[in-house]
């Protein structure tokens, strides 16, 4: 009964019945009565329909969706997500993707990574693109389409939290869409974001990790830090270059939390993220020495094996950022950002520590992928979100001063054009690699020269696009150059040594060879030509098939 008497006691409608039933008292006469019950009448129809939309919040929620802010934010987001999507259904690609999808398919049709087959990373990604494989089949289109998803969920959840937080009222909706394209439209997170790889799912992970982190401390609710802690446990379970992200927003939560509560949600953090990895727990305990391998001997002790000039090549990506506008025009901006919030503002000292907080995560994830080696420039773009986030509050700081603090629009949309400039040409960059299309033209070429059932050695994408399961060791052609490992744990990895695919292509196991490999030393160590009557550049690989009589017919 509270609802109904507030309601009417807060209407006007009710306040200028009450005033004219005084005036009528005043006037008295017969046509009080008359005045009082049209008056009633009104409100009582009135209220009525109210109460009659109130089940249905239709008319509420499209109200509230065509406010201008709300278009102001989702109108430009709606625009950078079709061309999201639509870049990584037509020329989204990545040379090593195709493992990631083959790795999902195999998954999809029962076999367990590390376990059946050499897989060199968390698992969580190839788990959760083989889920969305049994729903809408082995298509790359479909994956790169969920990719472009999760990369706009990152991009929403970072604008928004800009909205929402941002303190100063007329650059709430700029700054958030400043943060928001400052994402979306990095080059890196467009390029990447949208592929078979584990890049989209994990930049959504660590900013929902981040936004989960930040209600867990303002709410008394604990189970928000179990929560983030799930998120960032998820995040790094699909790809350990976010590895640093769950320790830097426990200490955070730690840090940040009331006396009394802070250890309760410490713990619970903990377990959340212990729980992500327990697909992975499994699988170590069936065989510890194995998952070990995959997980971190790997990344240790071979992952640079048959890169000459691995250092310099690491040293050239960290100063790369030097040759490219947006990224240094971001850096800037956020390192500026930074600086107001540190010296200059008045904000109060929670939201300071959240600005804070992406700063931290922003070094730290710096630091780890820049250890990794060999290391390269997508690796980073799992900083943009926060460094978007602490570059919008520079964006204000710097505009505020030199100019009007009125107009936030003119460079929230300069940004918008230096960072699409950037992306179309990074895209222009790439024309003349391969894309998708080559690769079924390959696949197409394979499937035609080889008789049914006949076993091939061919590129990982070539597996994937003809649903072929590939012979034991030959899921990531990368894998021969480890030739050094005992003969009984290479068995247990399932790692075929280049010497001893050498032998098999000499005895004639493989009724077509296909490979993109341009090290011609590798190339001439098959002796493919002498051992393949016929062969076919298809472009930019070569197929080979037609084994010569003198050559040992292949076993199925």
């Amino acid at each position: 009964m509270l609802g109904p008497k507030r309601q009417i006691a807060n209407d006007t409608r009710a306040v200028n019945a009450a005033a004219n039933h005084q005036d009528v008292q005043q006037t008295g006469g017969p046509q009080s009565l008359n005045l009082i019950a049209a008056q009633v009448r009104h409100l009582s129809s009135s209220l009525a329909g109210e109460s009659a939309c109130t089940p249905w919040r239709g008319r509420d929620i499209i109200r509230e969706l065509t406010r201008k802010p709300l278009l102001l934010f989702y109108g430009p987001l709606s625009l950078l997500f079709a061309g999201l999507l639509i870049y990584s259904v037509t020329a989204a690609v990545a040379w090593d993707e195709g493992f990631h999808l083959l790795a999902a398919q195999l998954i999809k049709d029962g076999k367990r990574p590390y376990l059946d087959f050499l897989f060199p990373q968390t698992a969580l990604n190839a788990y959760w693109v083989a889920m969305w494989m049994r729903v809408f089949g082995d298509s790359w289109r479909m994956v790169h389409a969920l990719a472009a998803t999760m990369t706009a969920g990152a991009i929403v959840l970072t604008g928004d939290y800009v909205l929402r937080r941002f303190p100063v009222p007329n650059w709430r909706v700029p700054a958030a869409v400043a943060a928001a394209l400052a994402t979306g439209l990095n080059a890196p997170v467009f390029q990447f974001g949208s592929i078979g790889q584990a890049y989209g799912l994990g930049l959504f992970l660590v900013v929902a990790a981040f936004r989960i982190s930040i209600l867990s401390v303002e709410r008394n609710a604990v189970w928000w830090s179990a929560l983030a802690g799930l998120a960032a446990g998820a995040g790094a379970g699909s790809t350990l270059l976010t590895a640093p992200v769950g320790p830097v927003l426990l200490l955070w939560i730690v840090i940040q939390s009331r006396t009394g509560k802070r250890w309760v949600k410490s713990a619970l953090f903990v377990m959340g993220e212990l729980f992500a990895f327990l697909p992975l727990l499994r699988l170590y305990i069936e065989s510890p020495r194995v998952v070990r391998f995959n997980i971190i001997d790997y990344h240790l002790f071979f992952r640079q094996l048959e890169w000459e000039g691995a250092i310099q090549h690491d040293v050239g990506v960290l100063i790369s950022w030097i040759d490219s506008t947006p990224a240094a025009l971001l850096g800037l901006l956020a390192l500026a950002g930074l600086l107001f919030i540190a010296r200059r503002s008045d904000w109060d000292r929670q939201l300071r520590a959240e600005f804070y907080l992406c700063g931290w995560l922003t070094l730290a994830l710096s630091i780890h992928l820049s250890t990794a080696h060999p290391t390269f420039s997508r690796y980073f773009l799992f900083t943009t979100p926060f460094l978007a986030i602490l570059a919008s509050v520079g964006l204000y700081d710097i505009c505020s001063r030199l100019l009007s603090p009125d107009r936030p629009w003119p460079p929230v949309i300069f940004l918008a054009v230096l960072s699409s400039l950037g992306v179309a040409k990074a895209i222009y960059d790439g024309r003349d690699n391969m894309h998708w299309h080559d690769f079924q033209q390959i696949a197409q070429k394979v499937q035609e020269v080889t008789p049914p059932g006949q076993p091939i050695m061919a590129d990982e994408f070539v597996y994937f696009l003809l649903k072929r399961v590939p012979p034991s060791g030959m899921e990531l052609e990368d894998s021969h150059k480890l030739n050094n490992l005992p003969a009984g744990l290479a068995a247990a990895l399932h790692v075929v040594p280049r010497n001893d695919l050498e032998k098999q292509v000499k005895q004639g196991k493989f009724s077509t060879v296909e490979t993109c490999d341009d090290d011609d030393e590798r190339i001439e160590a098959f002796k493919l030509t002498e051992r393949y009557s016929r062969w076919q550049d298809v472009s930019g690989c070569v197929v080979y098939w037609s084994l010569r009589p003198s050559v040992t017919a292949p076993k199925k």
